[in-house]
């Protein structure tokens, strides 16, 4: 089957046949995959913002699609042609040891979940079922997107009905924050990005305002105006820019909540006034939202169904997995929402 290796760092990924394990160890599932999200992280991975990468060569992607093809001994929780999301975080079910794949004699390493490959051995407790009938092209938002977006308004920054709500970056997680703020009634929501493509996305799932800070100076005298003097109940940021982070902590009112989605290369530090800390001001990274897949994917699924939620335009862009590294350089130009590989499976009639 194809796969899409990071072979050497900053370099585009090599997409090549690879051999599978011949036997399913305990725990270990087999899907054939459909498709694929690309998320931020998979590009901080190629490009080592993390440090040096032991691992190399290894295989990629943490958000979804797919069928099961077969499952490996102590499998409860999934079984053969069962439709399933692939998710990063763990869930129910037994965390497996992980995979390695072959590479022309080479050995190809492997985490508990991989999706830019045609199919996939992962570990059980990173597979969620959906509904046979779900469409398997927007399925794969719930592997990290939605799943990341709705636990960092839920768990993260337990936004309360009428709190105000800034967002730095609207990309595939930051479109879905917003979705989210506007479901739990926070008002204003404040969108910030550096494209207006997007921030008429954003204004489509909630958004109040929307503000392409590359065009406006004064970013924070303007969203002062929509929110309380001394600042907005809670900011997030999924940009992962430490001036970014800095403003969006200036930004918090001092009893509200700086959430941290994006990450920063390492040795980008950031610098604060830290005082507010030791009384009520909050600043926070997320792990995803802190979702919990098995329990919060069947509800987005179910809210899907019920027209209370949608995913529809959130995927902007498609590609076929021989295309993967020009998919990437979509991401990086950071002018789309979600960005999704597709692998040429098709579902049997």
């Amino acid at each position: 089957m194809k796969a899409a290796i990071l072979a050497e760092l900053n370099k585009p990924l090599v997409v090549a046949d690879i051999s599978l394990p011949q036997q399913l160890s305990f725990g270990q599932v087999r899907v054939k995959v459909f498709y694929s999200g690309i998320c931020g992280a998979q590009i901080n991975e190629i490009e080592g913002a993390k440090g040096p990468d032991k691992f190399l060569p290894h295989l990629l992607g943490h958000e979804g699609s797919g069928i099961v093809v077969d499952v490996g001994q102590g499998v409860k929780t999934v079984k053969k042609d069962d439709h399933v999301v692939m998710h990063w975080r763990p869930s129910n079910g037994i965390q497996s040891e992980t995979p390695s794949y072959d590479w022309q004699g080479r050995k190809v390493n492997s985490g508990w979940v991989t999706t830019f490959n045609e199919e996939a051995i992962i570990s059980e407790n990173r597979l969620t079922p959906i509904p046979k009938d779900f469409d398997l092209r927007i399925a794969p938002l719930f592997g990290c997107a939605v799943t990341t977006a709705m636990g960092v308004v839920n768990n993260d920054a337990h936004v309360k009905v009428g709190q105000s709500v800034v967002i730095f970056g609207v990309g595939g997680v930051g479109l879905n924050i917003v979705q989210a703020a506007a479901m739990v009634s926070a008002n204003p929501i404040i969108a910030i990005d550096l494209f207006d493509e997007k921030l008429e996305m954003a204004k489509k799932f909630g958004a109040t305002h929307v503000l392409n800070s590359k065009k406006t100076p004064g970013v924070a005298e303007w969203i002062k105006q929509f929110v309380a003097k001394a600042g907005a109940d809670v900011v997030i940021d999924t940009t992962g820019n430490a001036r970014v982070i800095e403003l969006a902590y200036e930004l918090t009112h001092p009893d509200g909540k700086t959430i941290l989605v994006g990450v920063p290369r390492k040795g980008d530090n950031i610098s604060i006034y830290s005082l507010p800390l030791h009384f009520n001001k909050i600043l926070k990274g997320s792990h995803g939202g802190s979702s919990q897949p098995h329990l919060d994917i069947p509800r987005y699924v179910a809210l899907c169904q019920a027209g209370k939620m949608t995913l529809e335009g959130l995927i902007t862009d498609e590609f076929p997995l021989d295309q993967i590294n020009a998919a990437l350089d979509k991401v990086r130009a950071g002018i789309s929402g979600r960005v999704i590989i597709k692998m040429g499976n098709s579902v049997k009639k």
